[in-house]
């Protein structure tokens, strides 16, 4: 089953007002260049920019997301935002259960799930991160620890079209390393099959699965065109309107 390519930039915390804006009209404009890829563009700026990001994109196909979100939808949570609020400025994606939140912050499973289901609630899509740390890799826990991570931090609402799943090996975030094609074939495959343990054979082989980390134009042709990667959650390279866009080309039809 063909699948929609997903090609998400997460900025995470970089970006004032003069550089986020310029970014942004440089994603929309090179998005604007090539036309219909058959791709989908989304970029989750740091939320002192969604306002001003939303300005630049209009008229654009880049979509507008954030990169996390509280469970409740008010209330006294001083320094969070609401999936609700999110949705009024306009986002239609958040990221929830990156592994910088997980280790930061001391995120669970259990949260990001309860995040997700409310986000689901405000109408938001969600992208759901999973992965295994260096030394969980080390000691051949991969495969199990994503599978953990898949069932305790997708909600039971979750479907092929609110839900993305993203894979990103934690020690790959950031570093430069990356993991091998089959690893990579490997670890999304198993997550595709607990998907379908969780949900059923129709939605997993809709439901996406991006790869993250590390991701760069030269390595997304051999990384992003494997059969059940559907696109790449994009880190430092979506900081670069030329990377970020290079990486779609390498996988996007034009």
């Amino acid at each position: 089953m063909k699948r929609k390519t997903l090609i998400a930039g997460n900025w995470k915390m970089n970006g004032l007002l003069e550089d986020g804006t310029a970014l942004a009209k440089a994603v929309a404009l090179e998005a604007k260049k090539r036309g219909s890829q058959g791709c989908e563009f989304l970029v989750c700026p740091p939320f002192t920019l969604l306002t001003s990001v939303k300005k630049a994109l209009r008229g654009s196909k880049v979509g507008l997301g954030a990169q996390d979100c509280h469970v409740a939808a008010s209330g006294a949570h001083t320094g969070d935002i609401s999936p609700q609020m999110l949705k009024d400025l306009g986002c239609s994606y958040v990221i929830v259960g990156h592994s910088e939140r997980r280790a930061d912050h001391h995120e669970t499973s259990a949260l990001v799930c309860q995040k997700a289901e409310s986000a689901h609630q405000a109408g938001l899509k969600v992208i759901i991160c999973v992965g295994e740390t260096e030394s969980e890799r080390d000691s051949g826990k991969t495969l199990a620890v994503c599978q953990k991570q898949i069932k305790e931090s997708v909600p039971q609402d979750a479907t092929a079209e609110n839900t993305v799943i993203a894979y990103e090996p934690v020690w790959a975030i950031g570093t430069g390393k990356t993991p091998t094609v089959a690893d990579v074939a490997e670890v999304h495959g198993a997550i595709r099959a607990e998907i379908s343990k969780k949900f059923g054979k129709a939605v997993a082989a809709k439901m996406r699965i991006l790869y993250g980390g590390s991701v760069k134009p030269s390595n997304a042709p051999q990384l992003l065109s494997l059969e059940d990667v559907d696109g790449g959650l994009v880190g430092g390279a979506s900081l670069k309107a030329a990377d970020f866009m290079g990486i779609a080309d390498a996988v996007c039809q034009k």
